[in-house]
């Protein structure tokens, strides 16, 4: 099992970036897939997540911000980042917590880490 992110970038504040997310492999099922992050000297944070069943989790600091939105037919999460803050600007890495199997359980999975900068 693979994940590809893409997406990050230097940005101003205010601005804007997409980053995207696609598993590959042998995936049998997704419970739940997202992004966490993390800025120097900080721990590894949840930006956000969708679960099976649709619905998302939001860390406090970017609710009304950011957006994030699965394609389950690609296995693709798209995190939709608006009025970005230079407090936004991590490592920012996929995740995804899947089976391989009917008889596997579940696991999780991490992709590398695309650094985003909001900076002037």
């Amino acid at each position: 099992v693979q994940l590809q992110a893409s997406g990050g970038g230097l940005v101003q504040p205010g601005g804007s970036l997409r980053l995207s997310c696609a598993a590959s492999g042998s995936i049998f099922s997704i419970n739940r897939m997202g992004w966490y992050r993390q800025a120097p000297g900080k721990q590894r944070e949840l930006v956000a997540r969708v679960l099976d069943g649709g619905s998302t989790n939001y860390a406090d600091s970017v609710k009304g911000r950011f957006t994030l939105s699965r394609d389950n037919a690609k296995n693709t999460v798209y995190l939709q980042m608006n009025s970005l803050k230079s407090e936004d600007t991590a490592v920012y890495y996929c995740n995804a917590y899947l089976r391989r199997g009917a008889g596997i359980g579940y696991e999780d999975y991490w992709g590398k880490g695309t650094q985003v900068t909001v900076s002037s």
